[in-house]
């Protein structure tokens, strides 16, 4: 029991040091400096990208289904959902940063 209050001695000491060095010499890791910035300049881009290349593998997939639907009228129908989800994919991945602008414009940001 006894090792477990020292133990628990130097712990609480660690943390309370480190405290102190909290902000000595530590610089930003984010190069943005206000989150508008880091929303237009980082964030968006990339989920656009990731938008944009998931739409564009799931074109390819429902033209797979529809290849592969052998003429079922449910097969063609998934296929046809498909397609039209991926296409309203990618015009959110094209007009995401717009649609950004226009909410900081509304709000005042």
């Amino acid at each position: 029991m006894k090792k477990f209050y020292i133990f628990s001695a130097v712990i609480l000491c660690l943390f309370c040091l480190t405290t102190l060095a909290l902000g000595q010499g530590i610089t930003n890791p984010i190069k943005y400096d206000d989150f508008g910035k880091l929303l237009t300049d980082g964030i968006i881009p990339a989920v656009s990208a990731i938008i944009g290349s998931l739409s564009v593998i799931m074109i390819i997939i429902a033209g797979i289904l529809y290849l592969t639907s052998a003429g079922s009228p449910e097969k063609i129908g998934t296929a046809k959902k498909a397609l039209t989800y991926a296409i309203i994919g990618i015009v959110i991945a094209i007009a995401a940063s717009g649609i950004v602008d226009i909410i900081k414009n509304t709000v005042g940001g």
